[in-house]
């Protein structure tokens, strides 16, 4: 050690170290961020980006080198022969370049490391060539301890490297791949050059054809040039093509890839900004609620491919039924909605339902049958009754059902006698309660699995209600209930209790993710109650992953921050579900620490069908990369789902091709057993 410090302190100019330092630096961090822009991409885009993360590091390391050289004040006169300078470039070039692309091809296994050791020993290779090409007016003897811990080092730290970008723990595992490429570098050069003995000889003549230190100097600072100019450029591409998926993320998030027709967040973003226009009781706003009758049989006796058509078809004719100051959108399933601004009378909104009706209603060619749907629409009107857009929407959705009674086509109009539904909220909720003490409810788990191996990673908690008179219930059902009388507190609570109680007794410590509803975040004693049950049950924080969609954190933006320093504190980990659905997805991701995003499963329903769906997803797999948050992608089906999600890096996902809900006895071989992806394939 105190050669290697002597070395750099006593026979080196250290103004020159400081150059090869910084050089190293800006170089190792655009190296670094090529690979994993690598790692990403696929098919000419990946080797593209190989060729320049290549021809980057190499160049990073023989421009370190060359400049800590010009400062080396050991050898007297010297100067350096012009072929195997040339040559210890190349091979800096082509060592960085095959390493790279082993780790980048090599999946998760160790070849990701040998990949990284490949880049490593070719730093040394290219410091021993630099090193053959160094003539001194001297004899050169070399310490062969140090060589052997030179290339100790450049290997360790070259797969440390690569290790540290393909398996990152934290978010701050890709700086510390940044400082192992500039350890690979320097600590070989100098370890190396600790190494060297120069005996002055001055009965030895040097070569005529030598580059003097001067010419070297000149040609190292056109290469620095150079590699300044690359990583600017580099920097400005990244930018402009991460800028460009955002704003295609945001124009494809905005609209359902299946119909073309705007989805849920566009027509929430467009009626939450006519809610909150000051009130004008001549120019009124309505809400139209409309689904497909007959549409579960279409699928039923045709296959989804023709309610797909079904749907794709209706959607192009609806979009085209729009006028001015009419919005038109398919907010899931077989469920459209549209609105209706600044009208001033009621007939306004009825021509509206009355031309869509018209375009529903007429067949649908498919495979040479013809398909028949009809609709039933529901109006309600804002100012009126509703207060708030969500009171709206609710309306026009009574108002349809009481359509739906009426017959085929029929067209209703929301009054405050539409209270049926409402005294069957209230009966749910009073069996919901008794439900809750008399243990009706029970916990399903499903399969969150590695994408590459299959293997089980975790399960994400689900509920079920097992009524009495009505038998099973699903949370579509009863969960708005809830969270509309805020009995959500005590029953996410008790789910939250029993699943940390149930997992604590697992052999294998797999974690859980368990949703949290927005008036439970937004409960200031959330934190404290989460601390509680896992000091109660005895479940590490570090298997806990609380799911949080963006409709719990929007209301208040400060408080929920807030609730999630203090849950990220205990050392829970915090994932945001639903992802692409919410209102403005993009700025939340940005404003809030989360450890996982889980995409909707609506993107991935739609992978196989066309482009926009796997532009979406693409994007948000781009997105999330660069901020170093994993994804674990919902609805996963089929096989086609799979392979597209490993072609494109998502690292979990979650769906029927690995496991249906279940209760706690169709994991018990899981949790209680062997892991493994047979395992986790079968269950």
């Amino acid at each position: 050690m105190f050669r290697v410090l002597s070395c750099i302190f006593i026979e080196h100019d250290l103004r020159y170290i400081g150059c090869a330092v910084l050089a190293c630096v800006a170089g190792a961090v655009m190296t670094v961020r090529l690979f994993s822009r690598v790692r990403r991409g696929g098919g000419v885009e990946k080797v593209i980006w190989l060729l320049l993360a290549g021809f980057i590091g190499g160049a990073t390391t023989w421009t370190t080198h060359f400049l800590a050289m010009l400062g080396y004040l050991g050898g007297g006169q010297a100067g350096y022969e012009p072929a195997l300078t040339f040559s210890s470039f190349a091979v800096a070039v082509a060592t960085a370049t095959a390493g790279f692309g082993i780790a980048a091809y090599g999946g998760r296994s160790v070849i990701v490391e040998a990949g990284g050791a490949v880049v490593g020993l070719g730093i040394a290779a290219m410091h021993y060539t630099g090193m053959a090409a160094y003539q001194a007016q001297g004899v050169i003897y070399w310490d062969r301890g140090y060589v052997i811990a030179s290339l100790v080092f450049a290997a360790f730290f070259g797969a440390l490297t690569t290790n540290r970008v393909v398996r990152p723990t934290t978010h701050f595992c890709k700086y510390f791949s940044i400082l192992a490429m500039i350890l690979a570098i320097v600590t070989t050069h100098f370890t190396a050059m600790g190494a060297v003995n120069v005996v002055l000889d001055p009965r030895i003549v040097m070569p005529d054809e030598i580059v003097p230190p001067i010419v070297l100097g000149f040609g190292v600072l056109s290469l620095m040039l150079i590699l300044l100019a690359l990583t600017a450029a580099t920097y400005l591409i990244d930018a402009r093509t991460t800028k460009a998926a955002v704003e295609q993320y945001r124009r494809l998030s905005l609209h359902d890839p299946l119909t073309g027709l705007s989805n849920r967040a566009a027509f929430n973003e467009q009626l939450a900004e006519l809610a909150a226009r000051p009130v004008d009781l001549s120019a009124r706003v309505a809400v139209l609620s409309m689904d497909l009758n007959r549409f579960k049989e279409i699928n039923d006796v045709h296959g989804h491919a023709a309610g797909d058509e079904v749907l794709r078809t209706i959607g192009g004719r609806l979009a085209q039924v729009a006028g001015e100051g009419e919005f038109i959108a398919r907010v899931g399933g077989d469920e459209f909605v549209a609105v209706k601004q600044m009208h001033f009378k009621r007939s306004d909104a009825l021509s509206l339902a009355n031309r869509m009706l018209a375009e529903i209603c007429k067949p649908v060619e498919w495979n040479g049958n013809t398909l028949s749907v009809g609709s039933s629409v529901g109006i309600a009107f804002y100012p009126g009754e509703a207060k708030t857009a969500d009171d709206l929407v609710a309306q026009a959705d009574v108002a349809m059902y009481r359509a739906k009674q009426s017959g085929d086509n029929a067209i209703c109009i929301y009054d405050s006698s539409m209270d049926q539904a409402a005294r069957e909220r209230n009966a749910l909720t009073m069996d919901m309660r008794s439900g809750l003490a008399a243990g009706q409810f029970e916990l399903y788990y499903q399969h969150q699995n590695d994408t590459f191996t299959g293997q089980v990673v975790g399960f994400e908690v689900l509920l079920r209600w097992n009524h009495p008179t009505r038998g099973l219930i699903l949370p579509g059902e009863f969960i708005p209930i809830a969270e509309r009388t805020g009995f959500i507190n005590e029953l996410g609570e008790w789910v939250l209790r029993t699943a940390c109680a149930e997992a604590v007794t697992w052999r294998n410590p797999l974690g859980i993710a368990v949703n949290v509803a927005s008036q439970q975040l937004a409960d200031p004693k959330f934190p404290l109650k989460v601390r509680n049950i896992l000091n109660e049950t005895g479940l590490g924080s570090d298997r806990l992953e609380l799911e949080i969609t963006e409709s719990g954190i929007i209301a208040d933006h400060q408080r929920a921050l807030q609730t999630i320093r203090h849950l990220k504190n205990l050392g829970v980990k915090i994932a945001m579900d639903d992802y692409g659905t919410g209102y403005s997805s993009l700025s939340t991701l940005m404003s809030f620490p989360f450890d996982k995003i889980k995409i909707d499963r609506t993107f991935i329903d739609g992978l196989a069908i066309n482009a926009q769906s796997a532009a979406i997803v693409r994007s948000t797999l781009i997105l999330a990369s660069s901020l170093d948050i994993p994804v674990l992608a919902e609805g996963v089906e089929t096989d086609e789902h799979i392979a597209f999600l490993r072609k494109e890096g998502c690292m979990q996902v979650q769906g029927y091709l690995f496991g249906r809900p279940g209760p706690r006895e169709n994991i018990e071989h899981i949790v209680n057993g062997k892991i493994g992806p047979e395992v986790a394939k079968v269950a």
